[in-house]
């Protein structure tokens, strides 16, 4: 038996175990029977947050949230026994009333819903990318900790076979040891000209913050929508999402959103948590809006039988030099595992050893990540059983505090020279206020 599995059969046996005491969790939450249904809370019920929704009918819907009222009123026509609300903070009210949170808000509100489901004991499975700032990262995944629930970040990719067969060829040392890693997306959306937005199938073009104010839709409480952001007019180019994801005061751009899918990969793979330096190339960094296209380089040290490995990102017309110098496919997308005995080239669906004719016989390892129940489903047997989930806060708060931090070199201007364990910048501190920020009134993250 592998340690993995081994691992993973005390976790089973030390939850089964404190189930039969007619505990759950450290007892901070009700104890649910396998045949009992969850009563869920649902924050956030329209676009992504209404695929969560139907991801989890099959418990109990409890309450429901959005501060767009049309979205609240169409989930709770299909789920009528549900309380509905459209402020968050009043939900946790009457926390009596159910057992586990899913949180599909727009990003800056992540951490304000998921903080205090983890507080009162709730499990929780949060939209990604997890938070808004390093700083809410790091608060979420330390009040994970603490509260020993069940978390899952929605990285629904996460949940499929090719990943898990990538990462058994990377760890059994297929291509030897890694070196490099190259994250491609060819998504180019945020700032950028208005041909470029055209020709590259951007949802909205805008180019500075908005002079003037659009009407309030009827359905929409824009106050609450904004939450701890700093106050503005409401305008047409921030909602409907996902058009907010491009302004720094509500989202972090493609980084941040598409970051959370695509370096999952490597991060996996590779076993990464904090990078040691950062440092990001693109154009002049706009105050408000973030970047059509960019790239960024991570430096990690050695760990174990891991060594040094430099992963970058890209996205939109920023690719990676051996991509565009014709030496792999012409993926619009993918992740590059560059060994010193080969390259291991990846998307959602597919993967490749390269040179291709150099493992025409290679012998694969066989399969020793067990086939994922579904990404909501892991959760879900996770509230009931404790198992752990694959994409869970403790790993999940890493990886989207090193997603953040490539937007925090790029905002900066300069190589970031990262000490984790402070949270903090040691060679400047120009990136502070990109790491925390300031809420508006009435609102904390404590």
């Amino acid at each position: 038996m592998s340690r993995s599995h081994a691992t993973t059969r005390r976790s089973f046996v030390s939850s089964t175990a404190a189930l039969s005491a007619g505990l759950f969790l450290g007892g901070s939450v009700r104890a649910a029977s396998r045949l009992d249904k969850l009563r869920i809370a649902v924050i956030g019920c329209g676009g992504r947050g209404g695929g969560n929704l139907q991801s989890v009918s099959s418990e109990h819907i409890a309450a429901l949230c959005d501060v767009n009222e049309g979205n609240l009123r169409r989930a709770a026509d299909a789920h009528r026994q549900a309380r509905t609300d459209t402020d968050f903070r009043r939900i946790f009210d009457r926390a009596g009333e159910f057992d586990a949170v899913v949180v599909s808000t727009c990003e800056h509100t992540h951490a304000f819903a998921t903080l205090p489901a983890l507080q009162l004991g709730k499990h929780v499975y949060c939209e990604k990318p997890l938070t808004h700032s390093v700083y809410e990262a790091r608060v979420i995944r330390e009040a994970a900790a603490r509260a020993n629930v069940a978390t899952q970040m929605g990285t629904q990719i996460h949940a499929g076979d090719n990943y898990r067969r990538v990462v058994e060829l990377v760890q059994t040392g297929a291509i030897g040891k890694v070196s490099e890693c190259h994250v491609w997306v060819g998504r180019a959306w945020g700032l950028q000209s208005a041909e470029d937005a055209k020709k590259f199938g951007d949802i909205v073009h805008i180019e500075d913050r908005p002079a003037t104010a659009d009407p309030i839709p009827a359905d929409l409480n824009w106050d609450l929508w904004l939450g701890p952001a700093p106050e503005r007019p409401y305008n047409n180019v921030y909602f409907p999402g996902p058009k907010w994801y491009r302004w720094w005061d509500f989202g972090n751009g493609t980084m941040s959103d598409l970051g959370s899918h695509w370096v999952d990969l490597a991060f996996w793979a590779l076993k990464l948590k904090a990078p040691r330096t950062i440092e990001a190339f693109g154009p002049p960094a706009h105050p408000e809006l973030a970047p059509a296209s960019m790239h960024v380089r991570y430096e990690y040290a050695a760990d174990g039988d891991q060594p040094e490995v430099a992963v970058s990102w890209y996205q939109g017309t920023h690719k990676p030099d051996l991509l565009t110098s014709g030496k792999i496919p012409a993926w619009d997308s993918g992740v590059l595992f560059v060994g010193d005995k080969g390259m291991l080239l990846s998307d959602y669906g597919r993967h490749l050893l390269l040179p291709e004719d150099k493992f025409q016989d290679f012998k694969r390892p066989d399969p020793f990540i067990p086939a994922s129940r579904g990404h909501h489903e892991e959760w879900l047997h996770a509230c009931r059983t404790g198992e752990p989930t694959t994409c869970n806060f403790e790993y999940a708060g890493w990886l989207t505090e090193a997603n953040h931090l490539g937007n925090v070199a790029y905002r900066t201007g300069q190589k970031l020279e990262w000490d984790a364990k402070e949270m903090k910048v040691t060679n400047t501190r120009a990136a502070d206020r990109f790491i925390r920020r300031d809420y508006r009134k009435g609102w904390t993250l404590s």
